[in-house]
């Protein structure tokens, strides 16, 4: 009942502090200038002082020195003096559909009860996730459907939030306790083929290859998705998974390391280094997270998810937060811990490519603040901070095939910008502050 929907999706953007037309798309200026602040360009090269950012439409057209860039009179100018801009940030692992509730069971359940729309949910966490400097992010498992109409109503401006590019339902052997319009189940390398084929006439922008699968599933998904121009993501824990996905061609190593594996055994880590395949830790979402809410609990109830939340989803959602500590997702987070640092170090250390995922909208992990938790756990851990936000801007766009248009502050790319409070450079967490958003060329702010 997509029109009840349309409606409280409306009242929502209202409620979030968007420049928006009364009709609720968002209102794009024909010229625009950022002027003054410096600039991160997405290389990692020395800042550019006093920078100016020139915008017509969607592209950005000229970038400069303030002081010697002419600015036309009719173009809306943007103060950022004192402030940072850096390009648009890269989420290379969410999940719309859920929202950091603490149990997926109850949460699907709670959905049905309540009649809630998922294409609903999906909306507000694209628009947590922009309103986080996120102005690109995959989502790796949702139903098709959905997916596919949240992804197009954002690229038509009639709904704000990150641009999306969407797996839709993963292919796994081993299907799990999600609904059964988020998997699809194979038996064979031609039934895992069969759905990459049936993914790609859908319209997905990638796939995601889901545990479970043999030497042969990979290899079958690889190259179908190869054949119809799709890169595959792969959801890898176990040594001889990771091994079997690297040798099948298989684009993205996403999760390697992660969830309670001791580090790899050298030889598999070299080999993915001198393949130059990238690797997408997701390393925060329990270890740094977990022990981040013993800490100060009280970022379960951060104001922004009273305020984008509907009051009875919002009631849901700290109900399902209570003992936290004993929701099943955390049963394995001290083994999870005891690895963790050595688990993300080896791709640090070996010189791996790699691209920042969140896995957000996992228990406590939010759409508004998973991206730079999971940037800082890379620069807590030795990587340079500018190397980091490389990460999450140029290399992602590069893991995406999308460099021509995302990634860097330069002219001919989408104005994709975003503007911090603080210089990253000496803390990584100016990036919790986005003051201002770009995407598309359009503004957006809190």
């Amino acid at each position: 009942m997509r029109s009840g929907s349309i409606a409280r999706s409306r009242f929502l953007l209202a409620g979030c502090f968007w420049l928006a037309t009364a009709a609720g798309a968002i209102a794009q200026p024909q010229r625009l200038a950022l002027v003054g602040g410096m600039l991160l360009d997405g290389y990692q090269v020395p800042p550019l002082h006093h920078a100016a950012v020139l915008v017509e439409g969607d592209r950005i057209v000229a970038v400069g020195r303030a002081a010697e860039l002419e600015i036309p009179a009719d173009t809306e100018v943007v103060d950022t003096r004192g402030r940072v801009m850096l390009p648009g940030l890269i989420d290379l692992h969410a999940h719309l559909a859920v929202l950091g509730h603490g149990e997926y069971g109850r949460w699907f359940s709670w959905l049905d009860e309540e009649g809630v729309d998922v294409e609903d949910v999906m909306e507000i966490s694209a628009r947590q996730l922009l309103l986080a400097g996120v102005t690109t992010a995959v989502d790796l498992g949702a139903p098709l459907e959905a997916s596919l109409a949240v992804r197009d109503r954002i690229a038509r401006g009639e709904v704000a939030g990150a641009r999306m590019l969407m797996a839709g339902p993963w292919i796994t052997r081993r299907v799990s306790f999600w609904p059964e319009n988020y998997q699809i189940g194979v038996s064979s390398p031609e039934e895992a083929s069969a759905a990459v084929e049936r993914l790609a006439d859908a319209g997905v922008d990638v796939i995601k290859a889901w545990v479970g699968l043999t030497r042969e599933d990979y290899q079958a998904i690889a190259d179908t998705a190869n054949r119809r121009g799709l890169r595959v993501h792969a959801h890898v824990y176990a040594p001889d998974d990771v091994r079997n996905a690297l040798e099948a061609g298989i684009h993205v190593l996403t999760h390697a390391g992660s969830a309670g594996t001791p580090p790899y055994e050298p030889d598999l880590v070299r080999d993915i280094v001198v393949a130059g395949r990238p690797v997408v830790i997701t390393g925060a979402h329990r270890v740094w997270v977990f022990p981040a809410t013993l800490d100060f609990p009280e970022r379960l109830q951060d104001p922004r998810l009273r305020q984008d939340l509907p009051p009875a989803m919002y009631e849901e959602l700290q109900r399902s937060f209570t003992d936290f500590h004993r929701l099943p997702y955390f049963q394995t987070t001290d083994r999870q811990m005891f690895f963790g640092d050595a688990s993300l170090g080896q791709w640090i250390e070996a010189g791996a490519v790699m691209g920042m995922g969140t896995d957000s909208g996992t228990p406590l992990n939010f759409h508004t603040e998973a991206l730079w938790r999971e940037i800082k756990a890379h620069v807590d851990l030795g990587m340079e901070p500018l190397d980091a936000i490389a990460a999450a801007t140029r290399i992602g766009a590069r893991i995406l095939g999308m460099q021509a248009d995302l990634g860097t502050v330069e002219p001919g790319k989408l104005a994709d910008i975003l503007v911090v409070d603080g210089d990253p450079r000496f803390d990584i967490t100016a990036l919790a502050r986005p003051v201002l958003v770009v995407k598309d060329g359009r503004v957006h702010q809190r």
